[in-house]
Formats: C-alpha cells, structure tokens, sequence
C-alpha cells in the first residue's frame, strides 16, 4: 500500500471538491480523508495500491465542473495510518 499526502490549490474550497474527492476515492478503493486549510487549498491524505492511486490522481487533476485546479503537490510517506474509508474531515 502507497500512503500519499496531496495538497490541491486553485479554486477548490466552496465548490464540492472535498465530496467529488470522497466520490472518486469511493470509486476507486481508495480510503484517507480530505479537508480545507485555511490558505484555500485542499489537504488530502490517500492510502491504495498504484493502481488505485494513478486514476484517482488523475481525476483529482481534472476536479469537478465547479472547481479550477492550479497545482497539485504530492509526497509520498511512509504507510503510518489504516483507515477503512475515505472521509471529510471539518
């Protein structure tokens, strides 16, 4: 398993974005979380194999029709959670 920690900028808070992630992880197999940071971006923490991750990376690239993604930064970390979903942190 790949833990990855995803950092969305662009226009991504107020626009759905957190449930299309939560949709999209869903689909995927995908389990973490999404929330708002203060700075406008998104913070995302997503843990699935490569070929879970890949597409789901993918689709986070392109967003919602609502949203307008700038950059994303990704790192990749050391597998220190299990989680058993994906959910939205407030």
């Amino acid at each position: 398993m790949i833990q990855l920690h995803i950092i969305v900028s662009g226009k991504v808070q107020s626009v759905g974005y957190r449930y299309f992630s939560q949709m999209k992880a869903v689909q995927y197999g995908v389990t973490g979380w999404a929330r708002n940071v203060s700075d406008d971006t998104v913070e995302i923490c997503a843990l699935g194999t490569k070929d879970q991750l890949d597409p789901f990376i993918e689709d986070l690239r392109r967003g919602n029709p609502f949203s307008k993604i700038l950059n994303l930064e990704i790192t990749e970390k050391e597998q220190s959670d299990h989680f058993q979903s994906f959910t939205i942190k407030y």
